[in-house]
């Protein structure tokens, strides 16, 4: 493996050549295209910056809320089959703040400018 770029920077160089020196280029349908190209990479590079850090904290509070070890697949797989059987509901302590903090990281990587996640992060800092 090579230390220098790294994967981070080199989704980010080509998301930063594609839209500052081709974007201008092109019109239509390819133009349109472009900018999913663009999207994509801009959202692999947010799951490679943040995915570790969200996904660690993932697995701590699911270890804490079924006090069981594994990995973030088992344990949210754990999680759900215990939703289903009925043994876990909101009303279970730190279902809810899990389930929200969850849903917080992944919109930070997939839709980090819409607008109700932005709303949200104002009034939870």
């Amino acid at each position: 493996m090579q230390d220098e770029p790294t994967p981070i920077e080199l989704t980010k160089a080509v998301a930063d050549f594609l839209r500052s020196d081709i974007t201008p280029l092109i019109s239509g349908h390819q133009a349109f295209k472009l900018r999913v190209a663009i999207n994509i990479l801009d959202l692999v590079t947010r799951q490679l910056t943040q995915e570790a850090g969200s996904d660690a904290k993932e697995v701590e509070r699911l270890r804490a809320l079924l006090g069981m070890d594994g990995s973030v697949t088992e344990l949210n797989r754990a999680l759900a089959e215990r939703i289903a059987k009925g043994e876990v509901d909101l009303a279970t302590p730190g279902l809810a703040e899990h389930l929200w903090a969850t849903t917080m990281d992944k919109l930070a990587v997939d839709q980090p400018n819409y607008a109700s996640y932005k709303r949200e992060l104002g009034r939870n800092p």
